[in-house]
């Protein structure tokens, strides 16, 4: 009987997109789903870029006085205009999305930090130390929280540093609760037993195996909290306790030459205002997107 020929078919190996391809493929498939958000993105991304690159994008220098151009209006010289000293809106504009968002970013990075790990040791110990923890939490939730920001830099004193950390004890006790919870939900899991019983220390398991669990929360929250913070740093320098002058910021600018010209110079509130309200709705949007994607509850 003759030999049959056994031919063995080599499949081709899988194909695997690269890191750049599957982030390609996540960044259409997110524009498709995620109008808003995307929007929000661009939005960020650019406000980003202006604040990185504020030097070399601004007409003028945002403290200089050109005192024979007080209160032009918009015109080819100066885009946006000038205040009351000659100074160019348009270039304060620009420096002072760097202000706010240095203070956003830090003040939203401490909370985050902070809160965190208040939280996710409070709801990985439990006992009396979590009752403690979440009544300390619960009082200082109790204040408003821009009246507890004017609390903390009246007492601490108006600066840029001050501010930061004002914020960022606002923000402390929300971002608390969040990681509170994320770790009640995950303690009781399987493969947390399972570190346990290989004689896992209780750090280990927090750093090791609760913490990665909880990141995706603290994403949405960041991206939330963000626009929360800039608003809370404008409000400050509206009411006079914000980033000293010279140094230009959206809020200060509405409360000084916006609120005192208004009507003369309509320019000098309508800018930064506008600037506040793209920054908030961007973030808000951005944070609503990513909320949806990285939580499982609301994927579609």
């Amino acid at each position: 009987m003759p030999a049959q020929e056994v031919t063995t078919a080599q499949a081709s190996p899988a194909y695997r997109p690269s890191r750049a391809g599957q982030a390609a493929a996540f960044a259409r498939r997110f524009a498709r789903t995620k109008p808003l958000a995307t929007i929000g993105a661009v939005i960020a991304v650019g406000l980003g870029l202006a604040a990185i690159f504020a030097p070399f994008i601004s007409p003028y220098d945002p403290v200089a006085l050109h005192y024979t151009d007080r209160l032009v209006a918009p015109n080819l010289t100066y885009f946006w205009g000038t205040d009351h000293l000659g100074r160019d809106v348009m270039s304060r504009v620009i420096f002072g999305t760097r202000v706010s968002l240095y203070v956003g970013i830090l003040a939203v990075t401490l909370g985050q930090t902070g809160g965190g790990i208040i939280g996710i040791l409070s709801g990985y110990f439990g006992g009396k130390l979590d009752v403690a923890v979440q009544r300390v939490m619960d009082a200082l939730m109790a204040f408003p929280t821009l009246i507890l920001g004017l609390m903390l830099v009246a007492a601490l004193g108006p600066s840029i540093e001050n501010i930061i950390l004002a914020i960022a004890i606002v923000q402390t006790p929300r971002t608390a609760r969040v990681a509170r919870a994320a770790t009640i939900a995950v303690r009781g899991l399987a493969f947390v037993d399972a570190a346990r019983a290989i004689g896992a220390d209780d750090w280990r398991i927090v750093f090791r195996h609760v913490l990665p669990q909880t990141l995706a929360p603290f994403i949405v929250i960041a991206s939330i909290e963000l626009p929360h913070a800039i608003l809370v740093e404008a409000s400050l320098s509206f009411l006079g306790l914000g980033i000293p002058p010279p140094a230009p910021s959206w809020g200060s600018m509405l409360a000084g030459e916006g609120g005192q010209f208004v009507t003369q110079a309509p320019w000098l509130a309508i800018f930064p205002g506008v600037a506040i309200s793209l920054t908030v709705f961007a973030f808000n949007m951005l944070g609503d997107g990513l909320r949806d994607v990285l939580d499982p509850r609301l994927r579609s």
